[in-house]
This record gives C-alpha cells, structure tokens and sequence, in this order.
C-alpha cells in the first residue's frame, strides 16, 4: 500500500520561496502520475501542478511561471518550487499519486503573510 508524506510547509513572507516536498513508499512511484492540490480556507480543493511518469508537466493559471514541479524517481519524491508567493497562495499543499486509483497525502499548511 502506497504512503505518502508532505513536508517543507511554513509560514513565509509575500515575494518569498519555499519548496515543499512529498515521499512515497511502495514500488509504483516511477509509473505513477504525480500531482499537488492546495486547499484553501472555505475553498474547493484545487489542482495546482502536475507531472506525469515521463515527467510532462501543466499548471494551474495562477501558479504558471513561479511554481515547478519536479520528481526524482530513485528518492521515490516529488517537488514543488513555489517562488514570488503571494498571500492568496495560502492553503494546505497536498500531494496526490494516481495509479488504477488515488492516494493522498495528509498535506502541509502553507501561509504566505507578512
């Protein structure tokens, strides 16, 4: 059964960086398409990256040009780089593995404030 865990969330300041990470277990990683979702208060979940097992990517409109994703199948890892943060990207960062279904990780608390 596939695990996975988010880390790297915090609290940092407008225009600043953080890049959040996601392990997984289990030996599907490599043939898995990867995602983040973010959710904020009062919010709908939403998609905002994703990268295929051949490492294709797309975004969210919102995120284009200051998120990336990126994955490392030997670490089993998925990334994401989140530069110039504004305070709408506040929310809970989850990270999604997709294969014959979906597993979720328990997310990471993101607040971007000054």
């Amino acid at each position: 059964q596939v695990q996975l865990v988010e880390s790297g969330g915090g609290l940092v300041q407008p225009g600043g960086s953080l890049r959040l990470s996601c392990a997984a277990s289990g030996s599907i990683f490599s043939i898995s398409n990867m995602a983040w979702y973010r959710q904020a208060p009062g919010k709908q979940r939403e998609l905002v990256a994703v990268i295929t097992s051949g490492g294709l990517t797309n975004y969210a409109e919102s995120v284009k040009g200051r998120f990336t994703i990126s994955r490392d199948n030997a670490k089993k890892s998925v990334y994401l780089q989140m530069t110039s943060l504004k305070p709408e990207d506040t929310a809970v960062y989850y990270c999604m593995l997709r294969w014959l279904g979906e597993t979720w990780g328990q997310g990471t608390q993101v607040t971007v404030s000054s």
